[in-house]
């Protein structure tokens, strides 16, 4: 890494040059208890030379214990290398990094889960008290001393307008022409919000970086370590089934005229089925689509490159590795169709429900009700957390959740009598689907909505265990109301 020649290349402010500093220096601004708030989103777009600093501090025996907030997961230098070292004492709003998790199953690190269009807000209205400091990932700053993000936005725009502090991590390995993708526009602070005026996919409404009052920027580092999300596997047997049931629905729904040709936006949710469903569209007949989602995997490439998607809109790029060579070369060929915007305006159920926006999520199980639990194992034991599930299962003009119909190799059922834990309710869910079929839930009663679940998603060996119970329900509750725990 030629500090020097990134120091004259994406520091475009010249006073702001001379705060260049080791990531070990940094890390002296934060204080035990502070409240830390870092870029980062789906593994993509967090700093990295700055938390193992931090970690390093903590490990060598000074007292630094802070309250964690990010814009969603972020990766081993972050989460995992502070979560080990003991700085996270208090972590917000979602992760997916092993150690962490093992440390806030176990309590050691207190953890609440929180739809991730309401972190800003909340930051905003100081919900989790004043933010010391901000550090954020950046490829370039401006001459104006403006921050332009990487992968990613998440809340890092909101970190900045409130922390006291704020340090930019300059990542050599994020090519300066990503600079353009980006569309940054924050919402007031209530009573004075106000519409958000996006009324397509591709409208562009704020600017190309985060503003920041130069005088905030306490340090700034540079880093030439890479993002340390994993590489997509290729959609097994049960994922490619749950795809092509999906694709199937949504063609009957087009021909019923419940949906309209070209679809709706399109969101899709986080892993191997998201991306299954998504490899699946672009190889099926529908065209001219476009994407309103919160992250962007490998799939919304390939539908870009296909001349399927004409504009895709999220708060995070989450590609392979192996991928990520194709598109940061070739950066500039993809501006006038991805934007990265903020997640308060990804996920915004304001804009999810003008588009009317087609909401695909995954769920750990779901119940004969149609009630989807996809943060807990066990209704005790937290996974990742909601991520921005919710934001969009409540306010979008359709949503489907899809799951294996078992898991533990086919020892456990996914459709289960009563969910051990409820992210998402009955009201919320539209159309539940596994690869054994599809149960498209709307207008349908308790016991309708209950019958046809176990027809179409359970798998034939627990069909009669889930049958009996509804029997068992129907008895208890002959209004028709209501399918309760035994």
């Amino acid at each position: 890494m030629d500090e020097k020649r990134l120091i004259d290349e994406r520091i475009r402010n010249e006073a702001l040059k001379s705060r260049v500093t080791t990531p070990e220096e940094a890390a002296l601004l934060v204080n035990d208890g502070d409240v830390v708030g870092m870029s980062g989103f789906t593994g993509v777009g967090y700093p990295k030379a700055f938390p193992r600093a931090l970690a390093a501090r903590a490990e060598n025996g000074d007292k630094v214990g802070i309250t964690l907030l990010t814009g969603a997961s972020t990766g081993e230098d972050l989460d995992g290398v502070l979560s080990r070292a003991g700085v996270i004492k208090r972590r917000y709003p979602y992760q997916s990094n092993k150690d962490l998790r093992d440390r806030i199953n176990s309590g050691e690190i207190k953890y609440v889960d929180i739809h991730l269009s309401q972190l800003p807000i909340m930051v905003k209205r100081g919900i989790f008290g004043k933010v010391n400091l901000a550090v954020v990932e950046a490829a370039a700053i401006t001459e104006e001393g403006n921050i332009v993000p990487t992968a990613s936005v998440g809340a890092a725009n909101t970190f900045v307008e409130y922390a006291d502090k704020v340090v930019v991590e300059i990542a050599a390995a994020i090519p300066a022409e990503i600079e353009g993708i980006h569309d940054i526009y924050t919402s007031e602070k209530v009573p004075n919000t106000k519409p958000i005026p996006i009324l397509a996919p591709g409208d562009r409404i704020g600017t190309t970086y985060i503003p920041c009052d130069p005088d905030k920027i306490a340090a700034i580092v540079f880093s030439d370590r890479v993002d340390g999300n994993v590489e997509l596997k290729p959609a097994d047997a049960e994922q490619q089934k749950i795809a092509e049931h999906l694709i199937d629905f949504l063609k009957k729904e087009v021909e019923a005229g419940r949906l309209t040709d070209p679809l709706p936006p399109l969101q899709s949710g986080v892993g191997g089925v998201a991306n299954a469903v998504l490899s699946c569209l672009a190889a099926s007949d529908f065209t001219d689509l476009t994407v309103y989602t919160e992250v962007m995997q490998d799939a919304v490439v390939d539908l870009i490159n296909a001349g399927k998607v004409k504009t895709a809109s999220a708060t995070a790029l989450t590609i392979s590795p192996s991928r990520k060579k194709e598109v940061f070369d070739h950066i500039a060929d993809f501006k006038d169709t991805l934007i990265l915007r903020p997640q308060e305006i990804s996920n915004s159920p304001e804009v999810v429900a003008r588009l009317g926006v087609i909401a695909m999520n995954t769920a750990i199980e779901a119940d004969l009700s149609g009630n989807v639990n996809s943060t807990h194992i066990g209704g005790t034991r937290m996974m990742n957390g909601l991520g921005g599930s919710g934001d969009f299962a409540r306010n979008a003009g359709l949503t489907i959740f899809s799951t294996a119909s078992t898991a533990k190799g086919g020892k456990l059922s996914c459709i289960v009598p009563v969910v051990s834990h409820v992210d998402h309710t009955e009201h919320d869910v539209d159309v539940i689907i596994t690869e054994q079929g599809t149960a498209d839930l709307r207008g349908l009663t308790a016991f309708e909505r209950a019958e046809l679940i176990i027809e179409n998603c359970a798998h034939p060996d627990f069909k009669p265990e889930l049958r009996a119970f509804l029997e068992r329900a129907k008895s208890k509750t002959p209004m028709g109301h209501g399918i309760i725990a035994e």
